[in-house]
């Protein structure tokens, strides 16, 4: 079921959502329990069921609470322990007690919640372990499990949830994680395990019969697996509750959907907080309505007489790639006027450029900067039949777009290895620009390694580059016969390029780069 806004309801929007999670999870994580306890692990008394399957529950309640506090749509930069220990050093000898500049503050808690989850997981693991099967060495065991997975989830930035592609009804997208939670556990606890048969080797002085070593081995890997297949399921139900779409509009046939249909969309697209679940939502909602054909009343309100919710809509799509373009420019430090020195940074392998300060975090938006990709090429493909008023052509949206989609593409293919040859006079473009594929000779020649995933975000550059490429070329492709019209007449630069400075590149290279995608050159 897709949730819909009413009476400002997006407020707490995801307190509700949290709630639910907590509610189903508990549902299947009794089911796990009990299923555990009837079938491989070992019988009690009934006060000793009851109280084990409260305190079970607890732990659950624990690790699901420390789960959604460190769960994040997108990654985010924390500090080392150690700046964390020497930060809290400066607090006290040094500001005197004033307080941390905020961009430590902000990392420093982000550290301080990953710490808190994997104390959590540890003892988490620890209950749930004592719950299943008793034992003080058994529960030791399950604490080390806890610390283990803790920490996995952590380094591997498991807790960054995936929006979905496809966005379907919740019980469907909960199954079809299930078999993939499931291997997943096996996997962890399979390993933890192993691992955790140090500890009887440390605290364990009892004298044990080979049948009873052997039993209580069985026992405790079947509670490890349960234990991680309880967290797993509750992990996959949290991403789906957390990423399922949410509708920004009043209801259909209302009074509000007759008058401002898109007030409440603008409200969480400009005034939430960035990087948040519900400014993704927001973008994620936007993207649907401009996609799909199932929302029509509300795409059909952006393109009021007026204009002036379109321009809103655009800005908001194109900031998010505006700031790409300025974090990739910053970082790859080029001087937008020095054409020498942006070749020179072009001849750069893409390793030594994405070990540059600051490149590593400009692709953390990610997925924002796709779906605005998405939403700005969308729009504009759709304002070629739905704008009948011109409102998209008027108001210079469409070239803003063109224009920001060519630039941010430059910026990335610049970071990826893709390097401009300037030419001799008789080039066939203006500015004597010319873009050139390059061969392997060429890559072992210069130095520019493209053609090879050497870089940490090449893959996010790649895909980026990827979805500008095919949102500029759906574009070009729709309005392919008014732009050969404004080019034969000289006007494809006043028409589909900004007034202005590029963000990247010049208004050159702009309008070169856009020649190609006209000829279906550009790759």
């Amino acid at each position: 079921m897709i949730g819909r806004l009413e009476n400002g309801g997006h407020h707490t929007m995801i307190k509700d959502r949290f709630l639910g999670f907590l509610i189903w999870q508990s549902f299947q994580s009794t089911l796990v329990y009990f299923l555990a306890k009837t079938l491989f692990l070992p019988s009690t008394t009934t006060t000793i069921i009851i109280l084990s399957f409260f305190f079970f529950h607890l732990s659950l309640l624990l690790f699901s609470s420390s789960l959604f506090l460190v769960s994040s749509p997108q990654p985010v930069a924390g500090v080392s322990p150690v700046e964390l220990f020497f930060g809290l050093l400066r607090l006290v000898f040094v500001y005197g007690g004033q307080p941390l500049p905020p961009d430590f503050r902000r990392r420093a808690r982000v550290t301080l919640r990953f710490l808190f989850f994997v104390g959590s997981s540890a003892v988490s693991a620890y209950l749930a372990v004592l719950c299943l099967c008793g034992g003080g060495a058994l529960g030791l065991r399950g604490l080390l499990l806890g610390f283990i997975y803790g920490s996995h989830y952590v380094f591997t930035r498991r807790w960054v949830l995936d929006f979905p592609i496809l966005q379907r009804p919740l019980f469907f997208s909960y199954k079809m994680g299930v078999q993939k939670a499931v291997v997943k556990a096996i996997s962890l606890s399979s390993a933890g395990y192993l691992i955790s048969l140090v500890v009887p080797l440390f605290i364990s002085d009892r004298k044990e019969t080979m049948r009873d070593l052997i039993l209580e081995q069985i026992v405790f890997y079947f509670a490890s697996c349960v234990v991680f297949l309880c967290w797993e399921l509750n992990r996959h139900l949290l991403q789906v509750f957390l990423t399922r779409r949410y509708m920004f509009a009043p209801p259909k046939g209302s009074a509000a959907a007759a008058t401002n249909p898109s007030d409440h969309l603008l409200a969480a697209l400009e005034n939430t907080t960035e990087r948040s679940f519900m400014h993704h939502l927001a973008y994620l909602d936007l993207c649907m309505v401009s996609e799909s054909n199932v929302d029509t009343w509300r795409r059909a309100a952006f393109f009021e007489e007026t204009g002036e919710t379109y321009k809103k809509v655009i800005a908001v799509c194109l900031k998010p790639l505006e700031q790409l373009t300025l974090d990739l420019t910053e970082g790859l430090g080029s001087s937008l006027e020095n054409s020498t020195f942006q070749l020179s940074r072009q001849l750069r392998s893409s390793a030594e450029l994405s070990s540059v300060s600051g490149l590593h975090e400009p692709f953390y938006d990610f997925q924002v900067c796709a779906w605005s990709a998405r939403i700005a090429s969308s729009l504009t493909i759709r304002s070629h039949k739905e704008d009948r008023l011109g409102v998209a052509q008027l108001s210079g949206c469409n070239a803003a777009t063109i224009t920001t989609l060519l630039s941010c593409l430059l910026a990335v293919e610049t970071l990826m290895g893709k390097k401009t040859n300037l030419q001799p006079s008789n080039a066939q473009y203006p500015a004597n620009i010319k873009w050139a594929a390059l061969s392997p000779t060429t890559v072992t020649t210069v130095g520019i390694i493209s053609n090879k995933k050497d870089g940490p975000h090449y893959a996010k550059a790649y895909s980026m580059a990827d979805i500008l490429r095919t949102s500029i070329y759906q574009i070009v492709s729709n309005f392919h016969h008014e732009m050969i019209t404004s080019s034969k007449n000289g006007l494809l630069e006043k028409d589909w390029i900004s007034n202005g400075k590029p963000l990247y590149g010049s208004r050159e290279l702009i309008l070169h780069k856009l020649r190609m995608f006209l000829e279906f050159q550009a790759n």
